[in-house]
């Protein structure tokens, strides 16, 4: 069994969308083929669900860790609710960590829980440097690094974030 995190940019563009998609099922692909993946998302919009639904695609079971208790309350838009809703719904295992709100913080400990409980990690990441917040996928492509596990980049070439 193969346990794969995802980290990724929530701001892709429309025409983003269908390449990161292809590129999530092309790289999950051949960790899907004995039957055994299992993908860790915060699915919150853009990689993180594209993530997850490849995930399921490809018959894997997928784990959501939800940073705060207010999460889907408080800051899933009402474009992403329906797709939130799918998929922590065909969730085999839904954590929702112990915050009250949605800040900083619960988003850096929900990326903490994905990388503790991830064998390798997924980003779709354009490689642009942290922006110094915290929390983002560069910062936790960076945590990843420092904490010796496998990152796969993915980032189709005419992949791009909404300006």
């Amino acid at each position: 069994m193969t346990t794969i995190a995802v980290t990724g940019h929530m701001d892709l563009t429309e025409a983003s969308v269908p390449l990161v998609r292809d590129a999530l099922r092309v790289a999950l692909k051949p960790y899907a083929a004995d039957g055994a993946l299992v993908g860790v998302s915060c699915i919150a919009k853009g990689a993180d669900s594209l993530f997850a639904e490849a995930v399921l695609e490809l018959g894997g079971r997928l784990t959501a860790v939800i940073p705060s208790k207010d999460y889907r309350q408080n800051k899933v838009k009402p474009d992403h609710a329906q797709t939130f809703d799918r998929l922590t719904n065909a969730a085999a295992e839904v954590i929702v960590l112990e915050h009250e709100i949605a800040n900083r913080s619960a988003y850096e400990d929900a990326n903490r829980t994905l990388l503790r409980r991830a064998d390798r990690l997924i980003a779709v990441w354009n490689g642009e440097p942290p922006t110094g917040k915290g929390g983002g996928t560069a910062d936790t492509v960076h945590e990843a690094k420092e904490a010796g596990l496998p990152v796969d980049i993915v980032w189709p070439d005419e992949a791009a974030r909404q300006s």
